[in-house]
Parts: C-alpha cells; sequence; structure tokens
C-alpha cells in the first residue's frame, strides 16, 4: 500500500467509499491513503455487522429494550466514522461536522476502551 492520498467521495447512508463522485451520491469528500481507506472500510463492515445484530435482538421478545449491546457498537462505529471524517475531511466536510456536533459526545463504550486510537 502506498501513502499517497487521493480523494474519495463517502455515502454514510449505504456504507460506501468512493473514487469518482459522479458513481452515486455522496455526503463527504476525503483525501485518504490506502490504509486509511481500509481502516474506514472495516468500520462500515463492522457497522453493517452490529445492524444485522441488532435486527435479530429486537425479535427477542424477553430481552429487555436497554440491553442493547448492538445499538451501543452501532452508536460506536458511527462516532469512529464520523472522527475518521473529520480528520481527513476537506475544510467543508469538517465544518459540517463540527456545526452538526456529531462528536461532541463521545460514546460510554468509547470512554474507556484502551484499543481506542486517537484520530484527532
Amino acid at each position: 500500500m502506498t501513502n499517497e492520498k487521493h480523494t474519495y467521495y463517502v455515502c454514510l447512508a449505504r456504507g460506501q467509499i468512493m473514487r469518482t463522485k459522479d458513481d452515486s451520491t455522496w455526503e463527504y469528500e476525503i483525501q485518504a491513503t490506502d490504509e486509511e481507506i481500509v481502516r474506514l472500510r472495516e468500520i462500515f463492515d463492522s457497522n453493517y455487522s452490529s445492524d444485522w445484530q441488532g435486527f435479530f435482538r429486537a425479535h427477542v421478545p424477553y430481552l429487555q429494550y436497554h440491553y442493547d449491546r448492538e445499538n451501543d457498537a452501532n452508536d460506536a462505529n458511527m462516532y469512529r466514522i464520523y472522527e475518521i471524517l473529520h480528520e481527513l475531511g476537506t475544510p467543508d466536510a469538517k465544518k459540517f461536522i463540527e456545526e452538526q456536533g456529531f462528536l461532541q459526545h463521545k460514546p460510554e463504550s468509547l470512554e474507556h476502551d484502551p484499543n481506542q486510537e486517537e484520530t484527532t
């Protein structure tokens, strides 16, 4: 893998990372190396998995609603995604993330996670 940065376009709703902006709709433009894209892709994949786990958990009637590790995992993944987008994003992307306050409330599961990377 190379350390050369390329422009990518990210669609959060579909978990897509594209090299050309005309392929599909996108929300964030970023500059990233191959390694950074792999890291972002892994978090998108983890989020997809936790979405399915949450779907199956929702169909178990005897589990109480507040026992929701899958939703906590999803929240933590979204926070990590926004951290990376803020780190790698264009000035417009960074400004939007800051204005929306996406990084103001770090999920509790990340507060005590020794494996969490500092991206800012």
